[in-house]
């Protein structure tokens, strides 16, 4: 089992019908149809493989309700379980699209706009369903066969799939999504090239067809072949074989914040001297990088080490890294406060730095010595996603767009506890006196950043409010509190 404890990323995505339309369940009868013409919260589908048979699929809409078929080939969508009507099977196609067939009745599902129905006999344009994945676009990928992690090799100029922990910014892939096909762009911009090359810019040998077996994926290049790891290293690139087997199977996994902590003496927290955490470091290395995972119910935060051990409380207050599972004493309260972070472990005391830099936790309230600057390093590309859409400049002005289905990347910058965020064109984000969010600073504003829940960050103005996307799609500097619209994937 790899070591990052991540589970696979359920797979969400939108079928694109032969019209170019997104197949949508709308939120009232429990209608589908074929009408919209971008990829958002209506458009999105959940895979879900039957326990029994790993062939059968059952594809969920937003509401939680599953597409179903009866005898006469009428869709609908209003089933809240497995029943047999809502059974598919997944009739992939050389180009990448695929067909879905009633397993019960053998009926191929197709159609356009309004008119979808389950009841042709053969496989038309009709019936084929390119798929755009939904899920955010950054992860970890995981080779099945070798039970290792891709990452960028920067000596060697490839991508390597030999960690056994996703650690460092050279872990995160980005699935860039263009014209039905995906390309894996590194943090330093490059595409994956099928030889194994990386090159600045894409084009057809860096594009790839996604293809699902047995609930993973694979990446069929332009040729018709599929990549996997090759070599000792485990160099990513396209190998002989035509049809995809274990060793061109991938997992995607949520790729969790990893991040640096300097103490109030300039130090780093660091694992370097052995198990006792101590902020005596001037080197950011793995020894003074942690994961945080962030506690779904609780909200509540574990630090994990580049050797997959957790912080936690010990005898008299003491921290260290001996934990190997989680417990209520690898649990940290996190307090945002502003440019600096406290932490409360499980006994309700603050950590504090100690004149020799060891951490303990025994304060009652925040002092200088309580607080730490956090540095997120993980994401030197950031791509936002709210809770309509993704964030992306506005066509024609300065402003940014929150409810987008396309998704713009942008450039995260650490300045001293705040970030600067700049855009394709080299210019900074900044609030305006009106509370927008505009795009066009020629010079850098600080923005705050909260890693409030798990996989979602709130961003904080130099105002101290937070950043929201209002009911129009447009991106606000005004937010008092975090909502549901302040939250954003990352």
């Amino acid at each position: 089992m790899p070591t990052n404890g991540n589970r696979p990323l359920k797979l969400q995505f939108g079928l694109i019908n032969h019209e170019g339309r997104y197949l949508t369940a709308e939120t009232f009868g429990f209608k589908v149809n074929a009408s919209a013409p971008s990829l958002k919260k209506k458009q999105i589908w959940t895979l879900e493989q039957d326990s029994q048979d790993i062939q059968v699929v059952y594809l969920r809409s937003h509401l939680g309700r599953y597409l179903a078929s009866d005898k006469d080939g009428k869709v609908t969508c209003e089933a809240d379980g497995h029943n047999s009507d809502c059974r598919f099977l997944i009739v992939a196609q050389s180009d990448g699209r695929w067909a879905l067939q009633s397993e019960q009745f053998l009926r191929f599902f197709g159609g356009s706009r309004d008119y979808l129905s389950c009841f042709a006999q053969v496989i038309t344009d009709a019936e084929l369903w390119a798929v755009h994945l939904a899920l955010h676009p950054q992860a970890n990928m995981l080779s099945v066969a070798r039970k290792r992690y891709a990452h960028l090799s920067m000596e060697d100029g490839e991508i390597a799939v030999d960690l056994n922990i996703p650690w460092g910014v050279a872990a995160l892939l980005t699935l860039v999504y263009q014209e039905g096909k995906y390309c894996l762009k590194t943090c330093d911009s490059r595409f994956l090239s099928n030889d194994g090359k990386l090159l600045m810019e894409s084009g057809r040998a860096t594009a790839y067809t996604l293809e699902l077996k047995c609930g993973k994926l694979a990446f069929k290049d332009c040729e018709g072949k599929y990549l996997s790891p090759m070599g000792p290293t485990g160099t990513l690139r396209s190998g002989r074989c035509s049809k995809p087997g274990k060793d061109e199977l991938f997992d995607l996994e949520e790729s969790h914040p990893q991040v640096v902590l300097t103490a109030a003496n300039g130090r780093y927290v660091s694992i370097r001297q052995g198990v006792s955490l101590a902020a005596n470091q001037e080197d950011e290395t793995d020894m003074e990088t942690f994961q945080m995972e962030i506690d779904k119910e609780t909200k509540k935060c574990t630090f994990r080490t580049s050797q997959g051990d957790y912080w936690a409380l010990v005898a008299h207050g003491g921290i260290q890294s001996t934990a190997t599972e989680v417990s209520a004493n690898t649990m940290f309260s996190v307090e945002w406060l502003g440019h600096k972070v406290a932490l409360k472990a499980s006994n309700g005391k603050y950590i504090c730095t100690k004149k020799n830099g060891q951490l303990v936790a025994v304060s009652d309230s925040i002092g200088g010595d309580e607080q730490f600057t956090l540095k997120l390093i993980n994401r030197p590309m950031l791509i936002l996603r709210g809770q309509n859409g993704f964030i992306c400049r506005h066509r024609n002005s300065n402003t940014l767009d929150a409810s987008r289905s396309v998704y713009d990347i942008f450039t995260l910058q650490f300045s001293n506890g705040a970030y600067h965020i700049k855009g394709v064109d080299g210019q900074f984000w900044y609030v305006n006196s009106a509370g927008l969010v505009c795009s066009d600073g020629e010079a850098p504003e600080d923005f705050t950043l909260e890693l409030l829940e798990h996989g979602r960050l709130a961003i904080r103005g130099k105002n101290g409010k937070y950043l929201r996307g209002d009911q129009g799609g447009t991106l606000k500097g005004d937010g008092l509190s975090v909502s549901s619209s302040a939250l954003w994937e990352y």
